[in-house]
């Protein structure tokens, strides 16, 4: 079914709008500001693929055999100890992309990466993205410029989940989401939300029910809803505003 799906999305892609068989748009950012000749040379090799969650796009210490370009959805980057334990290093939606060891000639992953909020994406092989990466100048130059904001996540999440509370945490987790989402609505448990802050499940009921009590957010079984955007900036700590700035910082150099 995945492949007859691609098979017609490839029929179907018109620039600067690509939809697959059911009308779906393509919104994965990278792939969307590529030039013509690049844009056709790497569409013919990608393979639209439904991500539902938990699917584990990469795994800890094993071979990358695909790269994500992520359409719809969200996915989170954890780091794993030796005894299973995981806390979430980074997150991934529309803006980029999964398997970013590749743009540096690695092929295996030192992180876990799986759907936190199931989605869909365009799926290619290994070996075509390195082709790719050698013939595709821009394209190059985009997963690289991707990369460095996901080692930005890292090192500022690292001092995040060490420096605030896990109110502000939250606030912050949430406002990231919600920009790679889009949306009022973030599906979720508490139970996978404290594996994403590094804490305890009774701390992140604490934490949810404080921004709840404040007006930000409805927490319901299952999902939160933002109810203020701004007042929920407010409440988050400093690390959204120098990931947020930074990020746009790079953006306004690179233009």
């Amino acid at each position: 079914m995945e492949r007859t799906s691609a098979t017609r999305l490839r029929k179907a892609v018109a620039r600067p709008v690509a939809t697959d068989v059911n009308g779906r748009q393509m919104h994965n950012k990278i792939l969307l500001a590529l030039p013509n000749n690049e844009y056709t040379a790497i569409f013919s090799k990608l393979q639209f693929v439904s991500l539902p969650t938990p699917t584990v796009l990469n795994e800890v210490a094993e071979p990358i055999k695909f790269a994500f370009f992520l359409n719809e959805g969200l996915a989170s980057i954890l780091s794993i100890t030796a005894d299973g334990k995981s806390v979430e290093v980074g997150l991934c939606g529309r803006e980029g992309f999964v398997g970013v060891p590749l743009t540096a000639g690695f092929h295996s992953s030192p992180t876990r990466v799986i759907m936190q909020v199931g989605g869909s994406g365009f799926r290619l092989a290994t070996k075509d993205l390195l082709v790719a990466l050698r013939e595709c100048p821009q394209l190059a130059t985009g997963l690289q410029r991707f990369a460095q904001e996901v080692a930005l996540q890292s090192s500022q999440v690292a001092a995040c989940n060490r420096l605030h509370e896990v109110d502000e945490r939250l606030a912050r987790w949430l406002l990231m989401s919600q920009d790679r989402l889009g949306g009022d609505v973030v599906p979720l448990t508490q139970e996978f939300l404290a594996h994403m802050l590094g804490t305890r499940r009774a701390s992140v009921t604490v934490a949810a029910g404080i921004l709840q009590k404040a007006g930000l957010i409805t927490h319901t079984r299952g999902a939160v809803k933002i109810e203020s955007r701004t007042r929920l900036e407010g409440a988050a700590c400093e690390c959204y505003r120098i990931m947020t700035e930074q990020i746009r910082r790079w953006h306004s150099e690179a233009s």
